[in-house]
C-alpha cells in the first residue's frame, strides 16, 4: 500500500470560521466570476465582499425570522444563492436547498414537510411561488433575489442587503455573534432518489467540514484554481465540492450560463479544475474521440500521438500538453483536472482523458454522507475505483457473496444525524456501530481502494443464485460507439428462469455514419445485437444479455442525470 503524505490544511470549526478565515486570508482576491447578465463579460466578486454581503444578508435575514429558522432556498447557481446558504447557515439557521426543475406541488410538499418559516427564491421561479403560496402556510416570508412587483408581499435580496448594513452600522450582532453548535442540523436535503419518496438528511456543519478537510487533504486545490460550476448547486456534490470548497482553499467559482455554454465559459474563466457527473465526461471524451478520428489521416496522427506520449512518459517526458494541443485549447487552455462524481463511469474514459493530458478521477458520495465517502487522490489513483475512504472515515464490507462483494458501510465524522422525523429509516440506514449502510455493493482491494459492482436493489439474481449486477453491464455496452445510453434488467420469462434483459438508446448519428441515412430499423437491430454479442463475449455465461430492447429516445433521468429506474 503507498505511504503518500496528506496535503496541509487548515482546521475549521463551523461554516462561519471558514468564511472568516478565508476572508482574513484571501481578502480581495477573486472567489466569485458571475455573469450578471447573459453573453457580457464576468463580473469579479471579492472574498471580502462575499464577507460582508453574507454578513449583511445574515444580519438581516436573523432580524427578520429569528434563530433557528428553516430557510428554504429555490433558485438557479447565482451569487445571491451563495450569499444565502451561508447567510442562513452562519446565523444558526438551517438551509433547505430545493431542486427548482421539480414540479411546483412537489415544491409545496418538502416546504410543507421541512417546516420551512421562508423561502428565498428567483425570478424565474415567481410563476411556481404565487400558485403554491396558498399551499404553504408555514411559510411566513418571501425574499426574492430579483426585482419584485410592488403588488407582491415580498422582500427582494438588495433590499434585504441595505437593511443588513444599515443593522451593522447600528451595532447589531444578532448574526455576528449567533451561537453555532457544530453538531446541530444546519442544512436539511432531501435526495434525490430515483424511485422512493425523498428522505430528508440532516447534516451538521461539522458534517460538512469534515468532508472539506477530507477531500482537500487527498487532491490538492489552491489560490491558483478556477472551477466552472456546471451541477445543480442544491445537489450536496455540486454544494459542497463545488462552492464551499472553493471559498475554502481561496480558489474562484465561475458560474456557468448553461450546457450549451459550457466551451465557451471555459476559455472565458481559464477554467482549471472541474466537476462532472459521467454522463458529461462521456460526452466530453466522445466529442474529442469524434473529431479525432474524423477521416483516416486524423485517426493515423491521433494514434501516433497517443501512443508517443505513452512511451515518452515512461521515460520520465511529459509532451501531453503540446501533442494534444488542440484538445486542452477546446477546454481553455488551463483545464488541469476533472473530478467526476455521481455514478460509475467507464475506466478507459478515465484513462484517455488522463493520456491527453488532463487528469481525470471519481469519487464516491451519497448526500447521507456530506457528501464524499471515498475519492481517488491526484497522486494515488485507480481508474476502476472509487477511490480511497477520506482521512477519518472507515469503510468495511458486510455479508459477502463468495466472491468477497458485500454492502459497502461508512463511519466517520461525514456521516448525517439522521432522516428528518424518520427514526425508522434512520436505524435503518445507521447501524449501532455508527456504520452508514450506502446501499452500494462492491469490496475493497488490497491498497484500500473501494470497488463498486453495483446497486445493492438493482442486483439481477440468476435461477442458480448467481448476482449479476447491472451496472457492470451497462459500462461494458457504453463502450460501444452506438450506444447513448442502456438500462439493464432482469425478467421473468414465466418459467422459473431471469432472462438479461438491455432496452438501448442507440447513438443514431454514429448508426447513420455507418449503415447511411435513414437505415431499416432491422439493419439498425441487427448492428446493435452485434455489440451485445461482442459484450457477451467479455462475460461468463450466465450474466449475458439474451434480450435487446431498442429506444427512440433517451431513458428518463433525475436533475443529477442519472437514469431513473422503474422498481415494481
Amino acid at each position: 500500500m503507498k505511504d503518500i503524505p496528506l496535503y496541509e490544511i487548515r482546521k475549521i470549526k463551523d461554516l462561519r470560521d471558514m468564511l472568516h478565515q478565508s476572508v482574513m486570508l484571501y481578502q480581495d482576491k477573486t472567489v466569485f466570476m458571475i455573469k450578471k447578465i447573459k453573453g457580457e463579460p464576468y463580473t469579479n466578486i471579492s472574498f471580502k465582499q462575499y464577507g460582508d454581503d453574507v454578513d449583511a444578508f445574515g444580519t438581516a435575514l436573523t432580524q427578520l425570522v429569528g434563530h433557528k429558522s428553516r430557510i428554504a432556498i429555490l433558485a438557479e447557481t447565482r451569487y445571491e444563492w451563495y450569499v444565502s446558504y451561508l447567510g442562513i447557515t452562519n446565523g444558526s439557521g438551517t438551509a433547505v436547498p430545493l431542486d427548482k426543475e421539480l414540479p411546483r406541488q412537489e415544491i409545496a410538499s418538502l416546504l410543507n414537510r421541512s417546516m420551512a418559516d421562508c423561502l428565498i427564491y428567483s425570478s424565474s421561479k415567481q410563476s411556481v411561488v404565487d400558485a403554491i403560496a396558498g399551499d404553504i402556510p408555514s411559510v411566513k416570508y418571501f425574499i426574492c433575489m430579483d426585482d419584485v412587483p410592488q403588488s407582491s408581499n415580498a422582500r427582494s435580496f438588495t433590499g434585504m442587503l441595505e437593511e443588513g448594513i444599515r443593522l451593522l452600522a447600528e451595532g447589531n450582532r444578532d448574526f455576528l455573534d449567533a451561537k453555532i453548535d457544530p453538531e446541530d442540523m444546519t442544512v436539511l436535503l432531501f435526495t434525490s432518489g430515483t424511485t422512493d419518496k425523498a428522505k430528508a438528511v440532516m447534516l451538521s456543519h461539522h458534517n460538512i467540514c469534515a468532508n472539506l478537510e477530507g477531500m482537500c487533504s487527498m487532491v490538492y486545490i489552491g489560490p491558483d484554481d478556477v472551477f466552472l460550476s456546471v451541477l445543480p448547486i442544491h445537489h450536496t456534490y455540486e454544494c459542497t465540492c463545488g462552492f464551499l470548497c472553493q471559498v475554502y482553499r481561496g480558489s474562484i467559482v465561475a458560474q456557468c450560463e448553461g450546457l450549451r455554454y459550457i466551451t465557451k465559459n471555459m476559455q472565458e474563466s481559464g477554467v482549471t479544475v472541474i466537476l462532472v457527473v459521467p454522463l458529461m465526461l462521456e460526452m466530453f471524451h466522445r466529442a474529442i474521440m469524434k473529431k479525432a478520428k474524423a477521416d483516416k489521416s486524423a485517426t493515423r496522427k491521433f494514434m501516433f500521438g497517443m501512443n508517443l506520449s505513452r512511451n515518452l512518459r515512461r521515460i520520465g517526458i511529459d509532451k501531453r500538453r503540446s501533442l494534444f494541443k488542440a484538445v486542452h485549447e477546446n477546454f481553455g487552455g488551463h483545464l488541469r483536472l476533472i473530478i467526476s462524481g455521481g455514478a460509475g463511469i467507464d475506466p478507459k474514459i478515465l484513462t484517455d482523458m488522463q493520456d491527453m493530458g488532463i487528469l481525470c478521477i471519481q469519487g464516491y458520495g451519497l448526500t447521507e454522507c456530506a457528501p464524499i465517502l471515498a475519492l481517488n487522490r491526484d497522486v494515488d489513483f485507480n481508474n476502476k475505483s472509487a477511490g480511497l475512504p477520506l482521512p477519518g472515515v472507515e469503510v468495511k464490507i458486510i455479508d459477502k457473496d463468495e466472491n468477497g462483494i458485500g454492502e459497502i458501510c461508512g463511519k466517520g465524522p461525514n456521516v448525517m444525524l439522521g432522516y428528518y422525523e424518520n427514526t425508522e429509516a434512520t436505524a435503518g440506514a445507521i447501524d449501532a456501530d455508527g456504520f452508514y449502510h450506502t446501499g452500494d455493493l462492491g469490496y475493497v482491494d488490497k491498497d484500500n481502494f473501494v470497488i463498486i459492482t453495483g446497486r445493492k436493489k438493482n442486483v439481477i439474481i440468476s435461477k442458480n443464485g448467481k448476482n449479476i449486477f447491472p451496472e457492470e453491464i451497462e459500462s461494458l455496452l457504453s463502450r460501444s460507439q452506438f450506444v447513448t445510453e442502456s438500462l439493464v434488467t432482469g425478467n421473468d420469462d414465466g418459467k422459473g428462469d431471469i432472462i438479461v434483459t438491455a432496452a438501448i438508446f442507440p447513438n443514431m448519428e454514429a448508426v447513420c455514419a455507418q449503415l447511411g441515412e435513414n437505415p431499416d430499423p432491422a439493419l439498425v437491430q441487427k448492428l446493435i445485437d452485434e455489440e451485445v454479442r461482442k459484450v457477451n463475449q467479455q462475460m461468463v455465461s450466465y450474466k449475458h444479455v439474451r434480450k435487446v430492447v431498442l429506444r427512440d429516445s433517451e431513458f428518463d433521468k433525475t436533475t443529477s442525470k442519472k437514469i431513473k429506474r422503474v422498481y415494481k
